[in-house]
């Protein structure tokens, strides 16, 4: 994949990061942070990137540095579920 200019006004679909990790893994993963994954090859993970982002392949950056996949928590309001008795 390569670094594809879109034209002007609203693109519909958002970019997605291809590259290996520092352990040699191919990772993907979506600019926001919606979805993403570790894979053993470059096709897997295209094709992962490719169904999860709707068939938009203009919109997969493969990248040449060290990415990394990062998992992050969401916190509630009110803290961990807790049974009323």
């Amino acid at each position: 994949m390569k670094l594809v200019e879109f034209p002007s006004g609203r693109r519909k679909s958002s970019t997605v990061f291809v590259g290996k990790n520092r352990f040699g893994n191919w990772v993907v993963r979506e600019q926001n942070g919606n979805f993403g994954g570790l894979f053993a090859s470059r096709a897997q993970a295209l094709k992962y990137a490719l169904c999860e982002n709707g068939q938009h392949p203009e919109a997969i950056l493969e990248v040449s540095r060290e990415i990394e996949l990062v998992f992050t928590t969401v916190s509630t309001k009110h803290g961990p579920n807790k049974s009323t008795q």
